[in-house]
């Protein structure tokens, strides 16, 4: 049996740890409800690892001596709060947590849903204005 190096083992114990924290529930967190609402947390998450080590002969240590090892491994994560999904009743919007766009283009974009919402309310109303008003015009004639 081929024997593990140390390093190996540092890699693979902080990999597990990460592996742990980075798993579907920790982007997309558990629904939260308050009355007909349900908010779900919609994270980001970001991580580096590194790791390194050495094999070396002190000049006090016998050559048919165990090589000492030096090495060790790090690891950073960050989880970020960007969004919450609302939901109520069959509607789902996307609330961003991020600061507000920079640009114009931006602007534009995020408010075409809102623009779009809006203009066909409007129709539908007019379209049903005008539906009433033929019917009053109809019991006027008779």
């Amino acid at each position: 049996m081929e024997k593990q190096h140390p390093l190996s083992e540092l890699l693979g114990s902080t990999i597990g740890q990460i592996r742990t924290m980075a798993d579907a529930n920790t982007i997309i967190g558990e629904p939260i409800h308050t009355g007909d609402v349900t908010l779900i947390p919609v994270s980001r998450l970001s991580f580096g690892i590194g790791g390194g080590g050495s094999d070396f002969v002190t000049k006090n240590q016998r050559p048919e001596a165990a090589n000492s090892f030096g090495g060790g491994t790090a690891a950073s994560a960050k989880l970020e709060p960007v969004a919450f999904l609302v939901i109520r009743g069959d509607n789902v919007r996307l609330l961003p947590v991020a600061p507000p766009p920079a640009t114009t283009a931006d602007r534009i974009i995020e408010t075409v849903p809102d623009v779009v919402d809006k203009v066909t309310s409007f129709w539908e109303k007019q379209q049903e204005k005008k539906g009433s008003a033929s019917d009053v015009e109809g019991d006027i004639d008779e």
